[in-house]
């Protein structure tokens, strides 16, 4: 099983906002040095918690409807964690974050969105 999805603009609306479970989505771009330093940590955590959530990766860069995508999203600068469920943001975190930090921030958020967890059987499909 993958761990972390990329994700394109065209498929943001499938695999993000109609995704039956928790969406944390890393927007990036490869110019972001801070995002380089994030991807190993963000990839081992979504290891540990790949059965309460979907990871996605997001290059806010990659093409003018990604950038718009951000902008919607209110994404300003990167890297930047967001949390999606039920078709909307619940959270969204800006900066580099440690893993204790970003587990600890996962954990927060599914405690507070327990109905984000309701359907998890898109993670054993996938």
């Amino acid at each position: 099983m993958i761990s972390v999805q990329e994700v394109t603009a065209e498929a943001w609306e499938k695999e993000v906002l109609q995704s039956s479970i928790l969406a944390v989505v890393d927007f990036w771009h490869e110019s972001c040095l801070w995002c380089k330093k994030l991807e190993p940590i963000f990839r081992e955590v979504a290891e540990e918690y790949s059965s309460k959530a979907k990871f996605i990766s997001f290059n806010v860069l990659a093409s003018s409807d990604s950038q718009q995508i951000a902008v919607e999203y209110g994404i300003l600068g990167v890297p930047t964690i967001g949390f999606f469920c039920e078709k909307r943001p619940v959270q969204i975190v800006v900066g580099f974050k440690q893993k204790e930090e970003l587990k600890k921030l996962i954990d927060e958020v599914i405690a507070k969105h327990k109905e984000c967890l309701e359907s998890s059987t898109e993670l054993r499909i996938n």
